[in-house]
């Protein structure tokens, strides 16, 4: 029987792998006992759940021999199948050697916990079987009845699926493995190839007392080696995203990460420096793109653009700002934009009530005019009739002087 393993190594510079978690060898022994069993003609291999498999950004990466061997050569889906015969459609990127959406359903699904191993085995084009070897010990679902089906799994695999013509997974096919080179030399690279029963004592045994062998070399969301203030930010190409001491770039398009990088820049700071902690890398990387993406609205809104847009902008924002993230200024901007209509239209009220009033005292003096000119015309007839009086004033005035005594 020929079973081809595939490990990745993983830790940190000085060679430290605390901050990942390495696996209890009696986890991978199980582990190890569960792929002994399976087919030979299957490809295979085995991962050890890192904290950011189960939590957070549930981002899982497979080894890249693996990948690039049995898996398609674009991105597309592939599918998980439980001890159950449950399916799981995920997510499959080829740059990232990885799976991405769907992953964190069946994580959850299945309850996996930091330190478990899980076996992938590839029963079919762009299918992958999936055996649990729980950290804390065997469970009836994962550990005995896993065993005890891996003889029916066994005949129940068409083998001739994998015989299937497919442009993306055409090499899914298992090679002997060649230990022509040093081991040194593949620990070096990463990748162990190791044939079941012919696994030469010394492999064995340096695998066996050297725990640099794991199952992960973390890809996308990373784990940041230090703690960047913006201060030390000198341009773009060392801009990262660190969210909760995690590296989040990859989770936001090279776009949208320009433009919040500006964004930054205007506030000279990390706008999600106090994001709460614990926040999923996923949803982190959400209000960051939607950040933006509520920035640009705003650049490009318009007088006609409706109140209640910039109303859902600002809501959206407030949520934002509850989860520590600094986008006050935004919101300054948006109440800025509402209220210049407001008050526009206020102006606009006021001036127009001020008209109508001056206009009713207009016709109230209209009203007054017309009943001063009826008051002058009376006036002017009696002008008039005093005028004609005055005429005959000097024939009155000597009829009075020489009237008799």
């Amino acid at each position: 029987m020929h079973i081809i393993y595939y490990y990745e190594k993983i830790g940190d510079k000085t060679g430290d792998h605390s901050a990942y978690g390495k696996p209890k060898s009696s986890v991978l022994h199980r582990a190890h006992e569960v792929q002994a069993k399976l087919p030979s003609n299957f490809p295979c291999c085995v991962k050890h759940m890192l904290r950011s498999h189960v939590t957070g950004g549930f981002w899982l990466s497979l080894p890249k021999q693996f990948c690039n061997i049995h898996l398609p050569k674009k991105d597309g889906i592939v599918v998980l199948v439980d001890e159950n015969g449950e399916e799981y459609k995920t997510k499959y990127l080829v740059e990232k050697n990885g799976l991405s959406g769907g992953w964190r359903g069946f994580s959850i699904a299945h309850n996996l916990l930091e330190g478990d191993v899980l076996v992938f085995q590839l029963i079919k084009p762009c299918v992958l079987k999936v055996y649990i070897v729980r950290a804390n010990g065997l469970t009836e679902l994962d550990g005995a009845i896993c065993l005890l089906n891996l003889d029916f799994q066994d005949k129940s695999i068409d083998s001739a699926n994998l015989k299937e013509e497919n442009e993306d997974v055409k090499n899914c096919k298992t090679a002997e493995p060649d230990y022509s080179g040093p081991l040194a030399n593949v620990l070096e690279r990463g990748i162990v190839a190791v044939s079941s029963g012919h696994m030469p004592e010394s492999a064995r045994r340096s695998a066996s007392d050297n725990n640099e062998l794991s199952l992960e070399v973390l890809d996308g969301v990373r784990f940041s080696e230090s703690d960047v203030q913006f201060k030390d930010v000198k341009g773009f190409n060392g801009f990262s995203i660190l969210v909760d001491g995690l590296v989040i770039d990859s989770e936001i398009p090279l776009h949208l990460r320009a433009k919040y990088y500006q964004l930054c820049c205007s506030q000279n700071s990390f706008l999600h420096d106090h994001l709460i902690k614990g926040l999923n890398c996923k949803l982190a990387a959400g209000i960051i793109s939607e950040t933006v993406n509520i920035a640009d609205a705003i650049r490009a809104a318009k007088l006609t653009t409706s109140c209640e847009y910039l109303q859902t902008w600002d809501k959206t924002l407030k949520a934002f700002e509850d989860m520590g993230m600094a986008v006050e200024f935004l919101r300054a901007r948006i109440k800025a934009l509402i209220s210049l209509p407001t008050e526009q239209e206020e102006s606009m009220k006021s001036r127009t009530a001020e008209r109508a009033q001056l206009q009713e005292e207009m016709r109230n003096l209209e009203t007054k005019l017309l009943n001063v000119k009826e008051v002058i015309g009376t006036v002017d007839a009696d002008i008039k009739a005093l005028e004609v009086q005055e005429e005959n004033l000097e024939e009155i005035f000597k009829e009075k002087a020489t009237a008799p005594w």
